[in-house]
């Protein structure tokens, strides 16, 4: 009932248009209601008129009249028909919005437990199921209901002990839907979640098929893939199975309901207690009576797909979002960027710590280089500033203040990030430096671009600025990726930076520019910087060492060199190396 209520909610802004389904549903079961009246009515007291002008006369005023009612009807069908799926499509746009807005308001930790291919599949099939049941759902069973009641109140006037035996086979058929009707609810469930690991295969798969074909690997991958569709596949199977149990069985009932009306009606004819024409309208009204327990039964098999989809859309929305502003969170403008570690801890789980107790105090302006073995915390320790990821203990705070008191779009909007794996969107050049001021001029644009050193590149493409860079920029070098998400930043201007090896995907010439570039850029701003090629960090105000037992050494180039610990240790190998 939870569910139906939410799912209800959607209706709220499409309540007229609703409404006037319904009247239009209403109308045209009327319509279909009457036919079998007017026909008795023909057979009882028109056909048996000895007056040839009389029967014509009253043909002709009720052939008008149905004549009417059939143009009615045609527009209340066209109107069933295109409105109706209109407003749920518009109830369906209105899911996938609230959809799409929420995962943009979940934690990264919930992707990190859950596949981008069962969430595409969740926004897409899910829905699109969802938008068939508000649409058929609703006015199906409206139309169901009133035909199938209209039709017993009529067939009780005409003879009440035929009309009680069908009433009886009746009663049947809904014990045998809605027994069967609980058990398609469960199988739609598991053909749902199959998909979605079917998707999830997919996805990953065609995101990493230059790693798939560089270990000629597309064997592994078309097993993997072969046992999620097989999966998938025992599901469908034993949805179908259900079903035909279903359908055969409605099928069966309706077949009986023919076969009562007929040895009742016979019954009851050669005992002079029913008409001939009384048995057509009986006839007549099964098949009136039949088309709703189509309908009926079309409705349980679009219900538990639509309600089954809608359940999976609320197992997302339900979903509370773990990182999320306070009432009283506040706006800070123009921060200097001071931002202190008192007593963090953090952890993935109880049993994975990656940060514990790190205290640190970064002044506003400074240049920090964060360095250390790999799985020590460094990107966490970053992640944790924005709030991209939330302290288990302890707190951060930014010129004084709790980062759970500011606004998280006021903090974003106040960090600069450039990662080690830079993502670039589906769009053109432009669009993606872009993304760092969404209102930038194109005078802003290039000028970010000639800081990051990708300007003189991008002249030379056949379409500059408004190149594609397909899918994840694949028509990009890694360099050149790295250098557009560096121009992201210039043209973001913000006062906090934090650079998660920002140049580790660079060759050694652009590197060179580039870190005059991040230099530049640095200037007069909090800047932390995490680098494995320590040369990139001989000139940083202070390296903090971070392994996975906390802080083990603080100082700059010379006072950890000169310290011979952990620091030297790591830059005399790299050294060794390069050598």
């Amino acid at each position: 009932m939870k569910s139906l209520n939410k799912f209800f909610q959607y209706y709220k802004p499409y309540k007229r248009l609703f409404f006037a389904d319904m009247f239009c549903a209403l109308i045209l079961s009327a319509i279909d209601l009457v036919f079998p009246i007017i026909v008795r009515f023909l057979l009882n007291n028109v056909y048996v008129l000895k007056d040839a002008n009389k029967i014509l006369r009253y043909v002709l005023i009720i052939g008008l009249a149905l004549l009417i009612m059939y143009i009615i009807r045609y527009f209340c069908q066209y109107f069933i028909t295109s409105w109706g799926h209109i407003m749920g499509a518009k109830m369906e746009a209105n899911m996938r919005r609230d959809l799409f807005d929420h995962f943009q308001k979940l934690p990264f930790s919930y992707y990190d437990n859950n596949n981008t291919g069962t969430l595409m599949s969740r926004i897409i099939t899910d829905l699109f199921d969802i938008s068939e049941l508000a649409h058929h759902g609703p006015e199906d069973l409206f139309i169901s209901i009133l035909k199938i009641t209209g039709s017993f109140i009529i067939l009780l006037n005409v003879n009440v002990p035929i009309t009680l035996i069908l009433l009886f086979i009746t009663l049947l058929m809904v014990y045998f839907s809605i027994f069967y009707n609980n058990r398609m609810k469960d199988v739609f469930m598991r053909n749902r979640e199959t998909i979605a690991d079917v998707n999830s295969v997919v996805q990953d798969s065609l995101s990493g098929i230059r790693v798939v074909k560089s270990f000629a690997n597309e064997k592994v991958e078309a097993k993997k893939f072969k046992k999620g569709n097989k999966e998938f596949l025992k599901t469908k199977e034993e949805s179908y199975f259900i079903m035909g149990k279903y359908y055969s069985g409605n099928g069966f009932f309706q077949g009986i309901l023919y076969l009562a009306a007929i040895l009742a009606g016979g019954i009851f004819i050669s005992k002079s207690l029913l008409s001939i024409s009384d048995l057509v309208v009986y006839i007549l009204y099964i098949n009136i009576f039949l088309n709703p327990i189509d309908k009926l039964v079309n409705f349980t098999e679009q219900f538990q797909r639509g309600i089954t989809g809608f359940d999976r859309f609320l197992q997302i929305i339900n979903t509370k979002p773990t990182i999320i502003d306070k009432e009283d969170a506040v706006e800070i403008d123009n921060p200097k960027g001071n931002i202190k570690f008192e007593h963090v801890s953090f952890g993935y789980d109880a049993k994975t710590i990656i940060l514990d107790d790190i205290n640190l105090d970064i002044t506003a302006g400074k240049n920090i280089a964060l360095v250390g073995p790999s799985g020590g915390g460094k990107t966490t320790f970053c992640n944790l500033i924005p709030r991209f990821y939330e302290a288990t203990k302890g707190r951060i705070t930014v010129d004084g203040i709790d980062i759970k008191d500011i606004k998280l779009s006021s903090l974003r909007n106040s960090i600069g990030l450039v990662q080690q794996d830079v993502y670039m969107f589906g769009g053109t050049i432009k669009e993606n430096i872009a993304y760092g001021k969404q209102d930038a001029s194109e005078e802003e644009i290039i000028e970010a671009a000639k800081k990051a050193n990708i300007h003189d590149f991008i002249l030379t493409l056949e379409y500059g600025y408004n190149t594609f860079v397909g899918e994840r920029g694949v028509k990009l070098s890694g360099g050149q990726k790295q250098r557009l998400s560096i121009a992201r930043v210039f043209l973001k201007n913000p006062p906090m930076l934090i650079l998660d090896e920002a140049t580790s995907a660079l060759d050694n010439e652009s590197e060179k520019f580039i870190q005059k570039s991040l230099e530049e850029l640095s200037k007069d701003r909090t800047t932390i910087v995490i680098a494995h090629r320590l040369s990139t960090i001989r000139n940083a105000d202070e390296i903090i060492v971070l392994t996975d037992e906390g802080i083990q050494e603080k100082g700059n180039h010379k006072e950890l060199i000169a310290k011979n610990g952990i620091y030297a240790g790591l830059y005399n190998m790299q050294f060794e190396v390069l050598k």
